[in-house]
């Protein structure tokens, strides 16, 4: 197992340095944290930010989401294309709306290097 943890960070790394074309996402990584002096007004728009947050997981606009191991925020897993369509997604939910939280996208793509464990297959 460790074998193939240190094989896929080697590939990411080749994949870093040397990429040739941009691969579309195919998801995005949302890191929301509240604004600094925030967290207490977060309160009176939680309820409608965690009915609004499980009716974007049921849309599938949500694929995943955990609360980060700090204790500092939420990090969701966007069924989305863009960044763009990330923000349209998070801009529908309450904190932000409310100007309540710093939202941080990263697109994120199938790791193209694993293609050469396939061989010539592309």
């Amino acid at each position: 197992m460790r074998k193939l943890a240190v094989l896929v960070l080697l590939f990411a790394s080749y994949a870093a340095l040397h990429a040739q074309t941009a691969v579309k996402p195919t998801c995005v990584l949302v890191n929301l944290t509240a604004k600094p002096g925030m967290r207490e007004k977060m309160g009176p728009v939680m309820q409608q930010e965690v009915t609004d947050t499980v009716q974007a997981y049921l849309d599938g606009k949500i694929l995943q989401w955990f609360s980060r191991a700090d204790g500092t925020g939420v990090m969701f897993i966007l069924n989305a294309t863009s960044v763009d369509d990330a923000k349209a997604i998070m801009g529908a939910l309450p904190l932000d709306k409310a100007g309540l939280v710093n939202l941080e996208f990263t697109p994120l793509a199938p790791l193209q290097p694993l293609k050469r464990l396939l061989g010539a297959q592309k």
